[in-house]
């Protein structure tokens, strides 16, 4: 008999680093925040100091030990702006309001302290915008009945005067400050401007009966007729990304509105999961394959999409899909002619993780590359 207690010291694993292997949701939220140092969202050291705080299972060393780093870097960034130094300022509120998203994440739904917590990473992020060197803007763009999209609009240092623009969106739990620390960089250093949006539901926008619908995507329509009334975005360079879950939407969005000249997207496989699961729920049925048959069903029905742009679909070998049906689908969109690239990244290169929490700039990266050619590509009309 083995006696011998189990390794429970931090560790890295395919899937990423597991800071409490006993505890997967404390790590995998900890993987994200450290993940996002690379791009400024955090810095390595105080993401160890604050794990040093905090009983893995314990929620409340939790929400002290980040919402105590997040204070200091609010604080930091606050006398650094008094001091002129803008860009320390910056990047101080910048981690500041991910610092305290961290810290909001599992505090129950009828704690006080969320609303206070969130309304922080809020004015810390609203900071950031507004002192973007190339100028910011917190803009409400109406949709739905009386609803509306709020969104970050940055644009990209030095755009001419019709710049090429991206929508991000994220998925249901999503705060568009997230995309403020992961994205801004990638997209800036490339010349694309960003329209960060928390949809219908989400983040800041209101949770109204009648406005959180399964037609949430169709708000992303509203976000390119605002970026388009602006006057100074190429309504033919305008790019759908989906984060995470939000993948799902950005597919959805893509396939409503034949605007987008590219789509970094799930291609629809969210939804063919979603409606395989609840067929076989229904009829007790448990095939082996039943996501790569619905493929295959598809495939030979036509239809398999209405996405007339470029498609990425990005992966990680760890993700929540079996990469099996990334390729199949894949292949099904080839073979109706779409233009479609599938990028799995291997555990080898890192950025494995769902999302690529685990290194999220290996994969914003080629995210980036990927949208900048293709908007490059659609300057010149297709008849030229």
């Amino acid at each position: 008999m083995n006696d011998k207690p189990a390794d429970l010291s931090p560790r890295f694993e395919p899937g990423g680093w597991m800071q409490w292997p006993d505890n997967e949701d404390y790590s995998l939220q900890f993987m994200r925040v450290l993940g996002s140092a690379q791009e400024g969202g955090s810095t390595i050291s105080e993401c160890f100091l604050t794990a040093s705080r905090i009983v893995a299972g314990d929620d409340e060393s939790w929400y002290r030990a980040w919402k105590t780093i997040a204070d200091i870097n609010k604080a930091r960034g606050d006398i650094a702006l008094e001091a002129g130094n803008v860009h320390s300022a910056l990047s101080n509120w910048l981690r500041a309001s991910n610092y305290y998203r961290t810290s909001e994440v599992f505090l129950k739904l009828d704690d006080h302290r969320r609303a206070d917590t969130l309304e922080r990473m809020r004015a810390c992020s609203s900071l950031v915008v507004a002192h973007q060197p190339s100028g910011g803007e917190l803009v409400r763009i109406p949709c739905f009945e009386g609803g509306f999209v709020e969104a970050y609009f940055l644009r990209a240092p030095g755009a001419g005067s019709r710049a090429s623009a991206v929508v991000c969106v994220g998925g249901s739990d999503h705060f568009k400050d997230e995309h403020l620390h992961t994205l801004l960089r990638q997209a800036h250093s490339r010349g694309l401007s960003l329209l960060l949006a928390d949809l219908p539901g989400q983040g800041s926008a209101p949770r109204i009966k009648g406005m959180v619908r399964y037609e949430v995507e169709t708000a992303i329509s509203c976000c390119v007729d605002y970026l388009i009334a602006r006057g100074d975005i190429d309504e033919r360079r305008i790019a759908i990304f989906g984060g995470g879950l939000g993948a799902a939407y950005a597919s959805r969005a893509a396939g409503l509105d034949d605007r987008f000249a590219a789509a970094v997207c799930d291609a629809g496989i969210w939804d063919m999961h979603q409606r395989v699961s609840t067929t076989q729920w229904m009829s007790g049925d448990e095939g082996n394959d039943a996501l790569g048959d619905e493929i295959r069903r598809l495939k030979r029905h036509g239809g398999i999409t209405s996405i007339k742009c470029p498609i990425l679909m990005t992966f990680g070998e760890h993700d929540w899909l079996d990469i099996r049906h990334a390729d199949a689908l894949c292949a099904a969109l080839k073979d109706e002619g779409a233009d479609v690239t599938l990028k799995v990244f291997a555990a080898t290169e890192t950025a494995s993780a769902h999302g690529q929490t685990d290194n999220p700039t290996l994969g914003n990266e080629f995210v980036f590359d990927w949208i900048a050619t293709r908007l490059t590509r659609a300057r010149v009309p297709a008849d030229a």
